[in-house]
């Protein structure tokens, strides 16, 4: 095969590292297969990652510690490796995982590095829409590649993206595998005032990105479970809407934060906009009216409602919250709130409290005598009915009890090991990756109740999604 699927040199890329993580683990074994229009080369080489690779990464692989004891760390192989990638459109099977190890491994080694990239993953979607499934074990199946070495190992899982690209020319035509690169390739316009570096390193993983204007003044905090593409599509959106267009034009530097996954996000997007409020964020920032009626008993035994602001209420004495309803973003919406449940139930605004009795001390109120009150004010209708049928209005605005005895994890993962975000009275703490982090966690300061993160965690736990973890 030569070079007859694009313009420029091309090299398909695979790696095996130690995990996942490109910050905390280390690459293995790296294989290349350089396209130009002098031919095909091939290159691979072990890698010392100076750390110990994990038993089911070893079996998965086949490469041991005692394969990697003697071979070249990256930083001695930085060099020559460089040059290899240099000048080429990198191309590899769920690319940004192979990239993002590289441009960390780089960095670390005090090298710059920057690619236009392609991913196959992408490209089998975009070439074969009908076909579900586009692994790279799916591709082998329907392709008909040939393993040239063993599976999961580097040079062998580089060599199969080049049969695929064969393969695919065969059977749609280099012409369309070429437009389907280049389309791919082709990257949205950026704001004049953003270098082009700056964006080469986002990801393709969940997490939450900021937006910074002149003098880094902090705009806008998004969330995505793709990162990038979710920043890519504000370049991309119609700038005639005013929001779009504002925060394009004022836009200088990006910043990103990934998380385990799409509920690490949201909580992270509440947090953010709350504590450092953004220029163009107007949903889900601090509410600072937080309220919450509370029935308190009279001396004749009438529940009355009371408006208290929820930082006066103690998150801990969960048995107080029988008669606490809400929480409501303001004193006004939990006005509304009664009003509707008094007039609904003609209910007795002087036993209430909303209206004031008469000089002489007792006698009916004004609603009464519109009969729209079933006289608990003159005895008419006993205090205990009265005060039941008020508790059964607003049953389902009472304030939910923290259902754990003390903190818990909501597991983001299908495994064991998997990152918990840590929750307590509904509050998020924040996220546990490592266990022997738990203590430390739970000793910082306890955040302020906030409705928003309150409503997310109690619909979470209603789903269901996301396992729960005891942490007391």
């Amino acid at each position: 095969m030569n070079n007859a699927y694009y313009d420029e040199p091309l090299v398909l890329v695979d790696l095996e590292t130690t995990g996942a993580n490109a910050t905390h683990d280390r690459i293995t074994e790296i294989g290349l297969v350089q396209i130009d229009e002098t031919g095909v080369r091939t290159w691979s080489c072990l890698v010392n990652p100076q750390k110990s690779i994990p038993p089911f990464i070893q079996n998965l692989t086949g490469i041991s510690n005692e394969m990697v004891a003697d071979a070249p760390t990256f930083a001695e192989l930085a060099p020559e490796l460089l040059l290899k990638l240099s000048g080429r459109v990198f191309i590899a099977h769920n690319a940004r995982f192979d990239y993002g190890f590289l441009k960390n491994e780089f960095k670390r080694a005090g090298l710059p590095f920057r690619a236009r990239v392609l991913c196959t993953v992408k490209l089998s979607r975009k070439l074969y829409p009908a076909q579900y499934k586009h692994s790279l074990d799916a591709l082998v199946t329907r392709h008909q590649l040939r393993l040239e070495g063993d599976r999961h190992r580097a040079l062998t899982d580089a060599a199969l993206l080049q049969q695929f690209l064969s393969a695919a020319g065969a059977e749609l035509g280099v012409d369309t595998v070429r437009a389907a690169m280049q389309e791919m390739l082709r990257q949205p316009t950026l704001p004049p005032g953003i270098d082009p570096a700056m964006v080469d390193d986002l990801p393709e993983t969940a997490g939450v990105y900021l937006f910074y204007g002149e003098n880094d003044a902090l705009l806008y905090v998004g969330k995505s479970s793709n990162i990038r593409k979710r920043v890519f599509s504000h370049f991309a959106a119609d700038h005639r809407a005013g929001k779009e267009m504002q925060l394009v034009q004022q836009l200088r530097r990006i910043d990103w934060q990934e998380t385990a996954g799409e509920l690490g996000a949201l909580l992270l997007e509440m947090q953010l906009i709350k504590t450092r409020a953004p220029l163009l964020n107007q949903q889900l920032r601090r509410t600072r009216e937080l309220c919450v009626w509370r029935l308190d008993e009279a001396a004749d035994g009438a529940l009355v409602p009371k408006l208290v602001a929820m930082e006066e209420l103690d998150p801990i004495a969960q048995t107080a919250r029988q008669f606490v309803f809400g929480p409501y973003r303001s004193k006004r919406e939990a006005q509304n709130v009664l009003t509707k449940v008094v007039e609904g139930q003609g209910l007795c605004r002087q036993v209430l409290g909303l209206e004031p009795k008469p000089r002489s001390g007792s006698g009916p109120c004004f609603g009464a005598q519109l009969h729209q009150c079933r006289g608990a004010c003159v005895g008419k209708e006993p205090l205990s009915v009265h005060n039941a049928r008020l508790l059964s209005a607003l049953a389902k605005q009472r304030l939910t009890d923290w259902p754990f005895p003390g903190p818990v994890g909501l597991r983001e993962g299908k495994y064991d090991g998997a990152p918990l975000q840590v929750v307590d009275q509904w509050c998020w703490l924040g996220t546990l990756t490592d266990a022997s982090d738990l203590a430390e966690l739970l000793d910082q300061p306890r955040p302020a109740f906030d409705i928003d993160t309150f409503k997310l965690i109690k619909t979470e736990l209603k789903r269901g999604q996301y396992p729960v973890v005891p942490l007391y």
